[in-house]
This record gives C-alpha cells, sequence and structure tokens, in this order.
C-alpha cells in the first residue's frame, strides 16, 4: 500500500513493549522487562521479514522506546518511523505525570523525539492524547504545522477513538492518518468511513486485542503485577481483568478460532489478515517482544486478507456490543 509517497506493506509493528518499564506512581505501565539486545533482533527480524513502519511514542519506556528504536533502526533508509507526543514523563525516574498540552512544549518535545531516535525527521507524529477537547487540540496541531514546515516531520495526525475529533483536523495539510482501536472484538465501522472519506490511513493498535488473539492465554493465565494488562485503569481496554483475560473473550474467540486459521493462518495471523479484510486503507500494528512473535506476526503479510466468505462467516458467529460512541481510553 501506499503511506505518505511510499509504497509499503501493510503491516507495522508497535513497539510498546520494547521501551520497557515505567509507571504512574506504583502502576506499572509497560509489559515488564526487557532486554534491550532482544528487543533490537525482534526490530530487526521485522525489517528482514519486510515491516517498514514501527510505531513508538516518547512515553514508552518514558523515553527508552524511541533510544532503543533508534539503535535499532540506525542505517536502514527505507524505513519509516510514527512516534506520539502530549504525555508529560521524566526519563529518569521512569514516571510520567500525564498530559502535556502546553504549545510551547511542542517543538521541544518533538527535537527531543529526533534525538532519541537519532534521525533528522520523524516520518509520522502523533497526538497522544486521546479524548483531548478540540479547543486543546487545535493550537498542538498549529505547532505540528510548524514542525511540518520546518522539516521536522513529513506528516502529523492523531491517536484517537473518536471520528469527530478526526472530522474536525483531518482537512489540516499534513494531517494524513489516524491510530484508533480495532480487532475482531471492536469493529468500529464509523472511523473506517470517515477515514475513507478524508482519504487518511487507519494505523491499528490493539489488533490482537493486547495477546488475547494470539490464543496463548486461557482462563487460568494470570499475569504479573508488573504488566500493563493488571492494571485497574479507566483507559485500560477491558481485554483483561485482575491480569486475566475476560472470560466472554475467550467464549467469542473460540466460536470464529477455526475461521481466524483459514488456509493454514496461525490465530495472530487470522486476526491480522481480517484486519486487512475490513480496510485497503489499514495497518495493523501488532506488538512483539521476540522474534518469534514478530515472524509469526509478519507471516500475516503473506496469506493476505481473509476471503469474503469467512468474513460473512465470522459476522454470524461473533457477538460485539453495537459500536455507539467511543470510550474514553
Amino acid at each position: 500500500m501506499k503511506f505518505l509517497d511510499k509504497n509499503i506493506a501493510p503491516m507495522g509493528m508497535g513497539c510498546w513493549a520494547i521501551g520497557g518499564p515505567f509507571f504512574s506512581g506504583e502502576q506499572a505501565l509497560s509489559y515488564g522487562q526487557v532486554v534491550d539486545s532482544e528487543s533490537i533482533a525482534t526490530v530487526h527480524a521485522a525489517h528482514d521479514a519486510g515491516i517498514q513502519l514501527f510505531d513508538t511514542a516518547a512515553v514508552y519506556g518514558a523515553g527508552h522506546g524511541e533510544v532503543i528504536l533508534g539503535k535499532a533502526l540506525k542505517g536502514r533508509s527505507d524505513v519509516m518511523i510514527s512516534t506520539k507526543i502530549g504525555l508529560d514523563f521524566d526519563q529518569q525516574s521512569k514516571q510520567l505525570f500525564g498530559q502535556d498540552i502546553n504549545p510551547e512544549n511542542v517543538l521541544p518535545a518533538i527535537d527531543a523525539c529526533l534525538k532519541r531516535l537519532q534521525r533528522e525527521d520523524i516520518d509520522l507524529l502523533l497526538l497522544h492524547v486521546n479524548t483531548l477537547p478540540l479547543e486543546q487540540a487545535a493550537p498542538l496541531f498549529e505547532q505540528m504545522q510548524l514542525a511540518l514546515q520546518a522539516g521536522k516531520v513529513r506528516a502529523f495526525g492523531w491517536s484517537t477513538d473518536f471520528p469527530a475529533s478526526v472530522e474536525a483536523m483531518a482537512s489540516q495539510p499534513g494531517f494524513k492518518a489516524v491510530q484508533h482501536a480495532m480487532n475482531i472484538y471492536n469493529d468500529v465501522p464509523a472511523m473506517n468511513t470517515c477515514i475513507a472519506q478524508h482519504q487518511l490511513t487507519s494505523l491499528i493498535r490493539s489488533p490482537l486485542a493486547m495477546g488475547v488473539l494470539t490464543g496463548k492465554f486461557d482462563g487460568q493465565s494470570a499475569l504479573p503485577a508488573n504488566d500493563i494488562r493488571s492494571a485497574d485503569e479507566s483507559w485500560s481496554p477491558p481485554y483483561f481483568v485482575d491480569g486475566k483475560v475476560a472470560p466472554e473473550l475467550l467464549v467469542r474467540l473460540e466460536a470464529v478460532r477455526e475461521l481466524l486459521k483459514s488456509d493454514g493462518r496461525s490465530l495472530a495471523q487470522g486476526a491480522l489478515c481480517w484486519i486487512l479484510a475490513k480496510s485497503d486503507r489499514a495497518i495493523p500494528l501488532p506488538g512483539a517482544r521476540n522474534v518469534k512473535q514478530i515472524e509469526d506476526n509478519a507471516g500475516a503479510l503473506s496469506f493476505g486478507p481473509l476471503p469474503a466468505s469467512v468474513m460473512d462467516e465470522i459476522e454470524t458467529l461473533i457477538q460485539r456490543e453495537p459500536e455507539g460512541e467511543a470510550k474514553e481510553l
């Protein structure tokens, strides 16, 4: 597919997990401890498997995620990086303090991202604050326009689940993409329609429902306290409850398991291919912490979208809540 005038594979790598630990008070906001050498090997394996787009954020690992991604991709000229700003954190203590929506801080934040990533420009810069009111968001995008004009970013967008937010900003020159949640549990036709109407690109976060759709968890699997999926946060997607997969999601997954595995796909590949079948503007961003995970994810590219007949049958079996209004995650 074409993204920012470049032909790339319709699959990226989400880099939250490789950022390593960071916290809000005592609450862990990461996927636990990481080994940097393994993270770098995972990024290299993703690139070797055909993935060219890597998505991170300034706050992941309180800056460490960008540092590791910058090291891993140094000298690789055919890759693209998207990163996100809008949250206040401290690199030394690894503490997240909350939103940083002061327009005066946008350009310094971009400079800090460029330094950590070891790059002269950022392919896509996203606002990381999902629910920010438009009157507060607009001045931030004005600063992104200045960064665009200065050659520090090639394009910008918003990480938001609210179509109305996209509608309000989509006409701005340089606004090219939206990062939003979507997976087989969480179809978002209103957002997809909005993105198509404005000829934007969807960067899909949580395409595997934070790991549920890999099939590696059962009803007894429990995650440690230092894993974000054990958090009881209002913005955390409801895929896990007290560190365990929400039971109803396991039931729904079982109903469509064999359909997702059509033609020899792994379960995760089937879930990614469901997204590819839903929209030709979508780039799923499955996360990975090791080479095996990313190679399995990237394998979805060789299969392509699920067949229409399989998609239709899935719709007769899967149970979902109506799309309704976006939740304030």
